[in-house]
């Protein structure tokens, strides 16, 4: 579920937009002003359909009369492919691509180089072809604050010393290499074991909890903590986790600010995630797309790989981090987080006053 805040706003949108139908009845001649494709990866991360399209949408309608259609691969590449080469065909102005496999995508951006329509590259760097923009995070600084807060929770528990896993994202998203780059380079002085590290299909949780089930069975109470990449993987880890009753229980990491994860901070099941200002990103996206809709010049904060780019910064979010970081934003609000069953928990956090 979307913050209230979110919410909000884009129900006042639907509001607007409903009331601009009839006039667009009286008129039906009237075209858009150009058409932007938004391909989204996957279902699996929570955040692509609940923050990235409906704040991607929202703004783009605040911007104009353009026309967005949307598709999400789920996971496939060669669907991603076939929904890229329906939106070209379909005589789209501009692709915002978000690649399932950043090497395979470098086709879909040549194609779209050939017919002259811009690409921006969006979360992920798409290997190949000629990208108008690219609109990210700095991806090795996620792995960097995931790595040190798991070694400063380690270091807490006294168990400076200890073994961890590393579950690090699907091998053919160009971030997870960028993630795990950040986060070896600060294990490597740590003085933490890497028992096992596994690269995870389709950043799929069920993969990485049945990898995570034969660990534990492996290595039982060595396992002090997880290096998850992102949430949805955490929670995989952590199911596989509660299931063998593991004690001491191990820190673990994450990223994206998930809602369940945000309520596994609370418990004590997660330790942290990555807070991510995916508002900022969709909107940026969208500011770019209609710009390049009305070629317009395009000026961009820096270059990577020679590739105009914004890049945002990640936030990392613990337990004591919540108030002011995804609340204070909006991102979520204290109803979403405590609701009945982490009403204890929220107290004892301090999201709730004391009861009484």
């Amino acid at each position: 579920m979307a913050s209230r805040r979110l919410l909000r706003r884009l129900a006042a949108l639907a509001a607007a937009l409903a009331l601009a139908l009839p006039l667009a009845a009286c008129d039906a001649g009237t075209a858009h002003q150009g058409s932007i494709a938004l391909l989204l990866p996957d279902a699996k991360t929570a955040r692509y359909e609940t923050f990235d399209r409906p704040v991607f949408e929202a703004r783009v309608a605040e911007l104009g009369d353009y026309r967005v259609t949307y598709a999400n691969a789920d996971g496939d590449a060669a669907k991603q492919q076939q929904q890229a080469e329906s939106a070209l065909a379909a005589g789209t102005d501009v692709l915002v691509l978000d690649p399932v496999d950043s090497r395979a995508a470098a086709t879909i951006v040549s194609q779209a180089n050939a017919q002259g329509v811009p690409v921006i590259a969006y979360d992920r760097m798409v290997e190949g072809g000629r990208l108008a923009y690219y609109v990210s995070f700095d991806n090795e600084k996620v792995g960097t604050l995931q790595a040190q807060a798991l070694v400063a929770g380690m270091d807490a528990a006294g168990r400076g010393d200890a073994g961890i896993l590393m579950i690090n994202g699907s091998p053919t998203d160009s971030n997870a290499a960028q993630f795990r780059a950040g986060a070896e380079r600060i294990l490597e002085d740590s003085g933490l074991r890497v028992l096992a590290q596994y690269d995870t299909p389709d950043w799929s949780p069920d993969k990485a909890q049945d990898w995570a089930e034969g660990q534990i069975t492996r290595f039982g109470d060595e396992i002090a903590g997880v290096y998850a990449a992102n949430d949805g993987i955490a929670g995989g880890a952590i199911s596989a986790l509660k299931a063998a009753d593991v004690t001491p229980w191990p820190i673990v990491t994450g990223q994206d600010a998930e809602l369940a994860a945000i309520q596994r901070i609370v418990t004590g099941d997660q330790y942290m995630t990555v807070y991510k200002a995916l508002t900022q990103q969709a909107e940026r996206a969208a500011d770019v797309a209609v710009a390049l809709v009305r070629g317009e010049e395009i000026a961009a904060p820096m270059q990577v790989d020679g590739i105009p780019a914004t890049l945002l910064d990640p936030v990392p979010v613990t337990v004591h981090d919540i108030l002011n970081t995804v609340v204070a934003d909006g991102f979520w609000t204290v109803d979403d987080i405590c609701t009945a069953a982490y009403e204890s928990a929220c107290r004892a956090a301090g999201l709730l006053p004391p009861a009484g």
